[in-house]
């Protein structure tokens, strides 16, 4: 298995796809804003003529009313891993998201199993109660659970009185040691490079018709989906709240910062090969990794680990 990652706009999506067309792999999203369907041109999801190309998976295949989280996209990935090796081919896991990223390699600690008798007691709690009780005990909890939706909100109590940690603490804790067969590519670029393309893709993003996008969008999104970096400020030009120019400003401002943090969590992870991508086109990039993992996609060894 090949993952390949980076911070946003440092040109995964495109050496991703040569990469699968020279070892005849297939692309698994882990970009955790992609994910949703709804926002293809506002998450920079793959066109229909890349996945022409080269068979992706989990791109806009979750509701936007849906939670997600690294424990939900885990099983979603491992699913399309089984089935990819299960056709001979190579698996490249290729997004941003670090804490998903992390989940998929190194696998989180278990949660600790349901207690009948605090289940009990929580099932006669009427669901203001809970929320109540479960900031109580984590203030930081609405950030990560959907206080509308009691079941979550009883889950998450649980978990939070059990182990007397806050509930984003159990979400990324993880094993120690990335999972064996696991080839991982950081792709970087020069400061300047990098935050140019940025400034660049949110204008092509604008002039491809992002805030028609956003227009047509349901009232009502999930807490992880509400996060998608640019979706706020567009909504506030469709309500007529902000100017146009004010929102590309804010975007680009929150995407450089984004990126920042990306590459922050990737640096630390270093077990995996870090690749320049500055100035260099994706297919000499995509060359590159190949060779570098030669031997293990040639054997079969990424594919079938």
């Amino acid at each position: 298995m090949l993952l390949l990652t980076g911070p946003t706009a440092s040109g995964k999506s495109a050496v991703a796809l040569a990469l699968a067309r020279m070892t005849g792999g297939e692309i698994v999203c882990a970009d955790a804003f992609q994910l949703y369907e709804g926002m293809p041109i506002l998450t920079a999801q793959p066109t229909a003529e890349d996945m022409a190309m080269a068979p992706h998976h989990l791109n806009g295949s979750v509701p936007l009313t849906g939670e997600m989280d690294a424990a939900r996209f885990c099983r979603l990935a491992e699913a399309c891993i089984v089935e990819i090796k299960a056709r001979g081919r190579l698996p490249i896991i290729t997004g941003g998201s670090g804490l998903y990223i992390k989940a998929l390699t190194h696998g989180l600690s278990p949660l600790p199993p349901g207690d009948a008798t605090l289940r009990a007691e929580l099932d006669g709690l009427p669901p203001g109660e809970l929320t109540a009780r479960l900031l109580a005990l984590d203030p930081e909890a609405g950030a990560t659970v959907p206080l509308a939706n009691p079941r979550y909100v009883q889950r998450a109590l649980e978990i939070a009185t059990l182990t007397g940690q806050p509930v984003a603490a159990q979400k990324t804790s993880f094993a120690a040691g990335p999972r064996p067969g696991i080839a991982g590519v950081y792709l970087h670029r020069d400061r300047g490079e990098l935050y140019e393309r940025i400034n660049t893709r949110t204008h092509q993003m604008i002039a491809g018709g992002v805030l028609d996008e956003v227009r047509g969008l349901p009232s009502l999104l999930s807490i992880t989906a509400q996060k998608t970096i640019g979706l706020r400020e567009l909504q506030s030009v469709a309500a007529g709240t902000l100017s146009m120019g004010d929102a590309i400003v804010a975007i680009q401002q929150n995407t450089r910062r984004y990126a920042k943090r990306q590459g922050t969590w990737f640096r630390r992870e270093s077990w995996m090969q870090a690749v320049n991508a500055t100035g260099r086109s994706a297919e000499d990039i995509a060359a590159e990794i190949s060779r570098y993992f030669t031997a293990s996609i040639s054997t079969g060894m990424a594919s079938q680990t």
